[in-house]
């Protein structure tokens, strides 16, 4: 089976020690990317860790993969408990950071312990240093890149860093690569930040030699030639098709339409795109440079989730201000999806939707952890008691922009989600649209059939994850050539990811989540799922109350 190749780097920055160590049992059995992290931290983080102390670990993971060429595979991950959801949990990021990871000669590399001082970390393919960067304290994003730039020669995509929301431990702050791509939801720029790291960079010439079958071209030059609409307008492109069957969340989940969706549409952000937007050898392009000269707002983006977090969901429908709320959050290195909806609840709180002026000081409050924007740092889930507002959130995670109210696979899938209410768990809103084939959907309405289905779409997307390959890859791979590029059986590779997901569910179970956690602020609206939520446990092979059996825990 196809899979990563190297050492851990474990990097202790409260002795400002590195060693490594060899791995290739676990390489060899998970893979690489989101399983290898996952197995690892299950294994070596205290399960009573506190998110944000020195005890918890973070590690960054890429896949085999990264040795190709193909379209997809421009990815990186990032694992640690999570100081939003407070259980274990992996985020994912694209850019052009990946290759110049796997050209250091680690699989892994592990942060343990805290720093006394501010640090940026090089890690180098022949040596490690710990750079102490006190003078960058508070810096923004660009202000950390543009550092790294002058000093030591490394553009952007080299990097991984925080801005001042990392350092503030805003729950929801994110690690940003590439200036604008982000390991985002969940928080882990706020364990970056606990341990007073900066950025971490990566270079070197000693990528591994990992042989990817020849097939991978055929992928990349369909990937290539393809007229796919992700390619104009990204995901925002299926705006529209949920606006049209009542499932775009709007004014803080109250309602579910919006009448000024033509105004942060598909349509509208094509309209501002300026130049073609990608990953590393990626010819898919569908990354979205969007720049408004009149108003002097350059940012990539916004996606679909944040066009509703920042748009409908906060009464906005102008593209521009969407644009410049997403920048904002890019500069100070806050998830956007998570922000948007934050401050969502804080204008139904105040009856102040459309509000874009309060919208930018809010989020320069809580990146910076002022005044009312110390409360909204927390989180949807730990503040909306405080607001007087309902809790759209599972397991402290708020919701993404797919209704599961109108798609019930989806519901479920943020019901049981590790992760919480993130869309990108199983994609199962692929399937409900559909935007899948007609032979692959199913009825968006009801739940049978559906818990069976949700686990294979839980492991098919850990295994992508772990591959790493993304997942917007859906119309391009099948499971024949799954079995090309990784060389077995597309039933084993599945079990990387059914691995995977049970090892994250074992190690929350020990921070005490159970079945009472795997719950739906409109569970009462949807009848049947929690015959569905018992159904997906047996499909698991878990106990009723949503634990793992010590029968069923991975080696």
């Amino acid at each position: 089976m196809l899979h990563s190749s190297g050492p851990l780097l474990s990097v202790d920055l409260t002795s400002r020690d590195a060693t490594t160590e060899s791995i290739d049992d676990v390489l060899e059995s998970y893979i690489g990317g989101r399983a290898v992290g996952t197995k690892l931290a299950h294994d070596r983080v205290p399960f009573d860790a506190d998110p944000l102390g020195a005890e918890n670990h973070l590690f960054l993971s890429t896949g085999p993969m990264q040795a190709s060429q193909m379209s997809f595979t421009g990815r990186m991950n990032a694992t640690a408990v999570s100081p939003l959801t407070d259980g274990l949990l992996s985020s994912n990021a694209g850019g052009f950071m990946s290759r110049h990871f796997a050209d250091t000669g680690y699989s892994v590399v592990e942060l343990t312990g805290a720093s006394d001082t501010l640090l940026i970390v090089h890690v180098r393919d022949d040596s490690i240093e710990f750079e102490e960067v006190p003078n960058l304290a508070a810096a923004t994003v660009p202000e950390t890149c543009a550092y790294i730039r002058e000093e030591h020669g490394l553009d952007s995509d080299h990097v991984a860093c925080i801005g001042p929301a990392g350092e503030n431990e805003v729950r929801f702050a994110s690690v940003m690569t590439t200036e604008e791509r982000a390991f985002g939801r969940g928080g882990l720029g706020a364990v970056l930040g606990s341990k007073n790291v900066k950025a971490i960079t990566f270079d070197g010439d000693a990528a591994p030699e990992i042989e990817v079958p020849a097939g991978q071209m055929e992928i990349h030059r369909e990937a290539a030639t393809d007229d796919h609409i992700m390619k104009q307008q990204g995901t925002v492109a299926v705006m529209d098709l949920a606006n049209e069957v009542n499932g775009l969340p709007s004014y803080y989940f109250s309602e579910q339409s919006f009448a000024g969706v033509e105004g942060i549409n598909g349509d509208a952000v094509a309209e501002k795109k300026y130049k073609k937007g990608t990953c590393s050898s990626c010819a898919f392009a569908c990354k979205l440079p969007t720049r408004d000269e009149a108003r002097g707002v350059e940012t990539e983006g916004p996606e679909f989730e944040v066009a509703m977090a920042f748009g409908s969901n906060s009464g906005v429908d102008d593209i521009v201000d969407v644009m410049q709320s997403n920048e904002r959050c890019d500069v100070y290195g806050l998830d956007a999806i998570s922000a948007g909806n934050t401050v969502a609840a804080y204008l139904a709180a105040n009856d102040a939707f459309g509000d874009t002026e309060l919208i930018l000081d809010l989020l320069d409050k809580i990146a910076h952890r002022e005044g009312v924007g110390d409360t909204l740092a927390e989180g949807i889930g730990r503040v909306h008691g405080e607001l007087g507002v309902e809790n759209w959130s599972v397991k402290n995670m708020d919701f993404a922009a797919h209704e599961g109210r109108v798609l019930h696979g989806q519901a479920l899938s943020y019901a049981v989600a590790n992760r919480g209410a993130d869309h990108m768990y199983a994609t199962f809103y692929s399937v409900e649209y559909p935007l899948v084939p007609d032979d692959e959907a199913m009825d968006p309405v009801g739940f049978e059939g559906k818990a069976e289905r949700l686990v294979e779409r839980e492991n098919l997307m850990a295994l992508n994850d772990s591959g790493i390959i993304c997942k917007f890859s859906r119309d391009y791979m099948t499971p024949e050539r799954y079995e090309m590029l990784f060389g077995a059986d597309f039933e084993e590779l599945l079990s990387v990811g059914s691995r995977t997901v049970t090892l994250e569910r074992h190690f929350n179970n020990q921070r005490g989540f159970d079945s009472s956690d795997d719950s739906l602020p409109y569970a009462d609206e949807l009848p049947g799922l929690e015959e569905a939520i018992g159904e997906y446990y047996q499909s698991r092979n878990w106990n009723g109350d949503g634990t793992v059996p010590r029968a069923e825990l991975p080696a």
